[in-house]
């Protein structure tokens, strides 16, 4: 799950499912946070984990006085271990834990995985109706080719809507309640040659355009955001998809960030990091990840791994971070708190 991706042109498109999504503002937006970090404002800092390492991972961290609190990571599956039967338990479990200390609850629904099992809901693989309800995926990142995935077909309607009701579900159950709800990040590689769900680059792009706009509009109180960093088949916004998903968060009150805080890096600045800095006050909130992978990498300017400062000066003055999650394994975290 935290292997970060590329984008890839995938060849033999088909012919997009989707009508098109409008660039309108939404009628019921996502209320307004901070607006984007002021120059000398450093971002929150917040604990990333998985729901299931929660206890393991999360627990003995929190009550440092520099952590304002956690996101988890939930598979689809956990929240809707069957078709209109929701799980929310182990979100209440971890919101009761970072309420008694003060703390703040975020929550990212997982509709992707990066390898095995991919965890959706047996009734999308298995009814005719969802057409499959996965597409198989490639993952390769700036690290090296990782394991085979699957991306939930979001492309398709029924697959769309079925998220849709999982989000409604969590609005009426959280909104006021989590700090914030985010999807995952926008990267995917669909592989062309497994896929049977009608994938197309353009069909993809318009259905998380659709899904933002809903997760605006049923979280009233609650921030929704979407992670955003490369888009299949398009490099350095040569398709436009990029300014139009900013131009979107913009008018739908959505917010945005994204997996990975890499400064410098060739990739990233020639895709989602030049739009951070362009709508900077714009969106009403970046929340952006420093995850496991991210301390693998070097500085490009030094050579060397990068540290806390520059993840943080970085994500904050660069990016605009209001928030920023940190991996558990941080080495930063298990030190003496500053």
């Amino acid at each position: 799950m935290t292997t970060r991706q590329l984008s890839a042109v995938l060849g033999a498109l088909l012919t997009a499912t989707l009508a098109p999504v409008a660039l309108a503002p939404a009628a019921a937006a996502a209320p307004a946070a901070s607006g984007g970090a002021g120059p000398h404002q450093a971002p929150a800092q917040y604990l990333y984990s998985s729901i299931g390492d929660f206890d393991a991972e999360v627990k003995p961290l929190i009550d440092r006085p520099d952590i304002a609190g956690a996101q988890v990571v939930v598979p689809w599956k956990a929240l809707e271990p069957q078709k209109d039967q929701y799980d929310f338990s182990a979100i209440e479990e971890a919101l009761a834990v970072l309420q008694s200390r003060h703390k703040k609850l975020f929550v990212q629904v997982q509709d992707r995985f990066f390898s095995a099992p991919t965890r959706l809901p047996n009734y999308l693989l298995t009814d005719p109706a969802y057409a499959g309800g996965a597409a198989p995926t490639t993952n390769e990142s700036g690290l090296g080719p990782g394991e085979p995935g699957a991306v939930a077909a979001q492309w398709v309607p029924e697959v769309r809507q079925r998220f849709q009701s999982l989000l409604k579900a969590l609005a009426d159950r959280f909104d006021g309640r989590l700090a914030g709800v985010n999807l995952p990040e926008t990267a995917t590689q669909v592989d062309p040659a497994k896929d049977r769900s009608g994938y197309t680059d353009e069909s993809y792009f318009r259905a998380e355009l659709d899904n933002m706009a809903f997760g605006a509009k049923v979280f009233k109180r609650t921030q929704f955001i979407q992670y955003v960093n490369f888009w299949p088949g398009e490099w350095n916004n040569d398709h436009g998809y990029m300014e139009k998903a900013f131009e979107f968060a913009k008018a739908h009150g959505v917010g945005l960030g994204g997996p990975d805080v890499l400064p410098n890096r060739p990739a990233q600045m020639e895709n989602s990091y030049p739009f951070f800095e362009r709508y900077r006050g714009k969106l009403p909130m970046v929340a952006m990840a420093v995850q496991e992978p991210d301390f693998e990498y070097t500085n490009p300017s030094t050579g060397k791994p990068y540290t806390k400062e520059e993840f943080v000066d970085f994500g904050g003055r660069r990016l605009g971070a209001d928030v920023m999650f940190w991996a558990t394994s941080a080495p930063w975290l298990h030190r003496t708190a500053s």
